[in-house]
């Protein structure tokens, strides 16, 4: 049984700044705040009749595929500035030839 995307992604963001306000930066270990992701579950229930899921904290109505896409688009990463340049530099790296194949 799939758990809700959206109450997920908004549970830990809440679970991550508790653990971020009461660990100290120097204690700070990312297997714990893992373990602390890991106890997040938002089951939602079936539909069998029309193959959709339900949650019941937030009302979501999906398929499978719609969740799954829900899913892949918060855990989705934004470009930093960073990101972009690395990613020019890269690019400004590579040979020619290469360059013209992609």
């Amino acid at each position: 049984m799939p758990s809700c995307p959206e109450c997920t992604a908004t549970e830990k963001k809440k679970v991550q700044a508790r653990y971020e306000a009461s660990v100290p930066e120097e204690d700070r270990r990312r297997d714990d705040l893992y373990k602390l992701f890991d106890a997040i579950d938002f089951p939602m229930k079936a539909d069998p009749s029309t193959k959709h899921f339900i949650c019941k904290r937030c009302g979501l109505y999906a398929t499978r595929e719609q969740v799954s896409d829900i899913r892949a688009r918060l855990n989705r990463r934004v470009k930093t500035r960073q990101d972009i340049q690395d990613d020019y530099l890269d690019w400004w790296q590579k040979s020619k030839k290469d360059k013209n194949l992609a």
